[in-house]
């Protein structure tokens, strides 16, 4: 143990700052998704009479263990409050890593006890060590966020965006030599909570024998968070879970390569721990004057994420990536030394933190739900004038919400004024940590390499797909893209059009659906965004994809579009089409459905338009046109469909057999197409997957024919 005292203490305390920070990253973003998932199953339950329901129905709930699992989640985002009475006792920070690592291996479900009680343990855990950091390990209080999210994004990486390490079933290969062994994660996971555990502990021994041979006074390390800080705290948070940290929601929204900018991401988010980047930035703001500082800081990442979220491509990334590096190095003001027999509320603040991100989280949900808020009935009905309005007001406002995040992560830069907190370091440290950084954003980039991709080509016949997943949901809200896939594997599809997919999405769990997916097929994913840059359309491809993008279309409800994809599949090529029109629903917003047929027919006559667009001398050739159009055959849009000359393979076919959307309590009924043009139908069919969402699967045979 001597040994351990030629370490710097910082090291120690980095280190176990930076795995706790991981966990608490990981579960908060299981946690919030969790959160979604339950709230929207529960609203359906609520609905039905649990009589009506068909035993053994999949991702039915118990809505009591539902109330517990949300009562457990409010008292482990208010533990922090605990410190306000035993903060003193450094031996403390202890209780926070046991928490935290206890909870991370209860997220795997190992146990009875449910993923969203582990989850929460977790962020608990996380609240309060971060709370005790601050207290009594301040320095290290920026690393808890930048490394652990840095280590977020390498887990995403390997699993491609979707984070391979909340599922026991998650198997990791380790080679030694020519020998492979795969082992479940559970176990692997099991083994750093207990090293965890251990580090806290080796620590905390250090910090006291450092303490008391006057190395490292305590008072040194003792800090404190004011109100600034708990709001800057949470607007970054947000900031980063919902954007800048999550390296394929920045290549989404700014339509360039993800494997291309994920290392950069990393990069920009590490490069604030370098302490020769630290003390550049210092020269910098130095230059400006200390009333002024702040708001230049907001107006710099405000810009950015203007830029951004305005200009797509290479040029729309690079100023997310600064938007990034800047909300980065922002974590070094959230915190301050505090002064003798001053007065400690950082958990009150902490509190107050994670409650701004769950407002600006619930806040960016309404940006992409807008078009599903219902009137209040009963005894709420008189709020109807105000409420539901007021939530339908948040579509297109999610700049205005990153904006506004922004704005309340340069608070605490506003409000100091006699210091400046980036600390420089020696040159050494410098160079090490650019060691760091570079190896580690080296190997972000080995792992998130794509799969090769074996083309269909020369082929007599393909099979095409059209599959609404729902946001990755089942109608129960049970996120099973694994089904999904599985669903797409069983149909033999070499393309599919999907709709209801998200790219990155805080409630989707943060995963880039069209990407997992095509990385798990082996098949060419090209995504159109229809709202806020992480909502829309997506075609996965086994045939080369010569050409893809889209347009937006006039939209009163869910704001929608026209995805268009040219596929090689012999010397010439064939045009698709995917969409999702408008849907119809009773009593929505106080428009009736044929008011809401309009609205269909509206985009419909958009869709020919822009068709006609793509073939100036009318000559079409092979087209198909698919997706969800949210009608049945009996309806007049699908007689206009049929009087332009498109070919329905399902016409005829009874409901039972043709069927794609199914719901609890309501019969079955077709809403989903694949429509002709030019082209002969061999075979057609419908693949019943209710565990992957609330649509099955269409899928047509069709015969290569040049045109």
């Amino acid at each position: 143990m001597r040994n351990l005292l030629r370490l710097r203490p910082a090291l120690f305390y980095g280190l176990e700052a930076a795995v706790v920070g991981w966990f608490f990253i990981s579960a908060l973003r299981y946690l919030i998704g969790m959160v979604y998932s339950r709230t929207g199953a529960t609203a359906i339950l609520l609905g039905i009479p649990a009589d009506t329901i068909a035993p053994g129905t999949a991702g039915i709930l118990d809505i009591n263990a539902v109330t517990n699992e949300f009562s457990f989640i409010i008292y482990m985002l208010l533990l922090s409050l605990l410190t306000l009475a035993v903060g003193r006792f450094r031996s403390l920070i202890l209780l926070g890593t046991l928490l935290s690592a206890t909870g991370r291996i209860l997220m795997l479900g190992v146990t009875s006890i449910s993923p969203v009680i582990g989850a929460a343990m977790t962020v608990g855990g996380g609240l309060f060590y971060l709370t005790m950091l601050i207290r009594h390990r301040v320095t290290a209080l920026p690393y808890f966020f930048t490394l652990g999210i840095a280590l977020d994004q390498l887990v995403r990486a390997t699993g491609n965006t979707l984070d391979p390490t909340w599922f026991k079933e998650t198997i990791i290969p380790i080679r030694i030599g020519e020998t492979s062994i795969l082992l479940e994660y559970w176990g692997i996971q099991i083994g750093l909570s207990i090293a965890l555990c251990l580090l806290t502990i080796i620590s905390l021994w250090v910090q006291r024998r450092q303490s008391r041979q006057g190395d490292n006074p305590a008072t040194a390390e003792r800090g404190l968070m004011t109100l600034w800080g708990g709001l800057g705290m949470g607007g970054v948070l947000f900031l980063q879970l919902a954007l800048l940290g999550l390296p394929n929601a920045i290549t989404s929204r700014t339509g360039v390569d993800y494997t291309t900018f994920v290392p950069f991401v990393t990069l920009v988010t590490l490069l604030p721990i370098l302490p020769y980047t630290r003390r550049i930035l210092r020269g910098l703001i130095g230059l400006f004057d200390a009333s002024l500082r702040g708001w230049m800081w907001i107006a710099i990442l405000s810009l950015m994420l203007i830029l951004g979220l305005r200009i797509s491509g290479i040029v729309g990334a690079i100023a997310l990536l600064f938007a990034a590096f800047t909300a980065s190095s922002s974590w070094w003001w959230f915190a301050r030394p505090q002064a003798e027999k001053e007065r400690n509320a950082t958990g009150v603040w902490v509190v107050v933190g994670i409650a701004v991100l769950f407002v600006l989280v619930a806040a960016d949900n309404f940006t992409y739900e807008y078009a599903y808020i219902r009137n209040l009935n009963a005894d709420l009905e008189f709020l109807n004038p105000v409420v539901p309005p007021f939530l339908r007001g948040f579509r297109g406002m999610g700049l205005a919400i990153l904006l506004l995040a922004a704005f309340l992560s340069a608070l605490p830069v506003v409000q100091t004024r006699r210091r400046i907190p980036w600390t420089t370091g020696t040159s050494r440290t410098s160079l090490l940590g650019l060691v760091f950084i570079t190896a580690f954003s080296l190997l972000i980039a080995y792992v998130s390499r794509p799969p090769i991709i074996i083309a269909t080509s020369a082929v007599p016949n393909i099979r095409i797909g059209s599959y609404n997943i729902h946001g990755g949901f089942s109608e129960l809200y049970t996120l099973n893209l694994q089904d999904v896939a599985r669903t797409i594997a069983q149909s033999g599809a070499q393309v599919v059009m999907l709709q209801q997919v998200e790219s990155g999405r805080l409630t989707s769990f943060g995963v880039d659906q069209p990407l997992w997916l095509g990385r798990q097929l082996g098949m060419d994913s090209r995504f159109y965004a229809t709202n806020e840059g992480l909502q829309g359309l997506a075609i996965l491809s086994r045939v080369p994809i010569i050409l893809a993008d889209g347009n937006l279309l006039t939209s009163i409800g869910q704001q929608t579009g026209l995805q268009r994809a040219r596929i090689q599949v012999d010397s010439g090529v064939i045009n698709l089409y995917n969409t999702w029109l408008g849907f119809l629903t009773a009593d929505l917003d106080g428009r009736s459905i044929g008011e809401q047929e309009q609205d269909q027919q509206r985009q419909f006559s958009e869709i020919i338009s822009i068709m006609g667009s793509h073939f100036p001398d009318g000559n079409i050739g092979r087209v198909i046109l698919g997706g969800t159009f949210n009608n049945t055959p009996d309806s007049p849009l699908y007689d206009q469909i049929r009087r332009l000359g498109f070919n329905d393979p399902f016409a005829g076919l009874p409901v039972e057999l043709a069927a794609t959307f199914s719901r609890l309590n309501y019969p079955p009924t077709r809403l989903d197409y694949i429509w002709l043009r030019n082209l002969l139908a061999i075979e057609q069919g419908v693949i019943n997957s209710s565990r992957a969402s609330d649509h099955f699967m269409t899928v047509v045979g069709i015969e290569i024919q040049r045109p």
